[in-house]
């Protein structure tokens, strides 16, 4: 599939080469591995079988920010997925609609522009309109395993945003917070926790999407992760039109 799109200074479009997956890698390393590790390339197994990203600076050629795209054709195929590693995805394998995860989203720790995500989501919204994709889902990250850092944000995920009941992912990885649970009556600091929230996640908030009532211990990368869904349809409709005027 060709994805090509450029917004103001920067531009999005597909990795077409090997030097082009090891420069998302690289980011990659920066953004979620640093210190010490930060000449170290994040990559796995699902780099081989995903759509890569790249938006770069045009008048520069740097990468700003790169994320990868796995399409399914159905819920029957979210067993192939990064996320099922972590989650029991069992309640979606019914799904009749074409999915994609999106994975490994990281912006330049240095570069600090919110067209940079603007232009991204663009990319996005055109992936998933030529692809007629109805939902969007994957993995999003807070950085630090301490949850309760994060407890007015998780509280507000667990009182306006926990996944319909029908699509909610169930308990697998063996280190994991109940945060719903553990919360569960308590009121979070709106403001509070929009701030302590990843930007990416942030966005699929406002789009309608929808958290995994835990998140899980990532202790390879340092994170806690919950499952986020998207279904396209749900996206209030000045929202999707916003997302179209950027991808135009």
């Amino acid at each position: 599939m060709l994805l090509s799109l450029s917004k103001g200074r920067y531009a999005a479009r597909l990795a077409a080469t090997p030097d082009d997956l090891h420069a998302a890698q690289a980011l990659r390393g920066r953004s979620f591995r640093g210190g010490a590790a930060a000449e170290r390339c994040d990559a796995d197994d699902f780099d081989a079988i995903c759509e890569h990203v790249l938006v770069e600076e045009l008048a520069s050629g740097r990468l700003v920010c790169c994320f990868r795209l796995m399409p399914l054709e159905s819920g029957a195929q979210i067993g192939r997925s990064y996320s099922a590693q972590y989650y029991n995805l069992s309640a979606l394998a019914g799904y009749p609609g074409r999915m994609v995860e999106m994975g490994r989203f990281c912006i330049d720790p240095e570069v600090h522009d919110p067209d940079i995500l603007r232009v991204a989501w663009g990319a996005m919204t055109r992936f998933v309109d030529a692809g007629r994709v109805e939902m969007l889902f994957g993995c999003s990250s807070f950085t630090g395993t301490d949850w309760e850092r994060y407890a007015d944000a998780f509280a507000v995920l667990a009182e306006r945003h926990l996944a319909p009941r029908r699509w909610l992912p169930r308990v697998k990885a063996p280190k994991v917070v109940r945060y719903a649970r553990a919360l569960l009556g308590r009121k979070g600091d709106p403001k509070l926790a929009m701030l302590r929230m990843p930007p990416l996640l942030r966005t699929y908030l406002v789009m309608g999407g929808w958290v995994s009532d835990h998140a899980v211990v990532d202790e390879d990368l340092g994170t806690l992760h919950v499952f986020t869904g998207l279904e396209i349809g749900a996206i209030p409709p000045a929202r999707a039109r916003a997302l179209r005027m950027v991808a135009g």
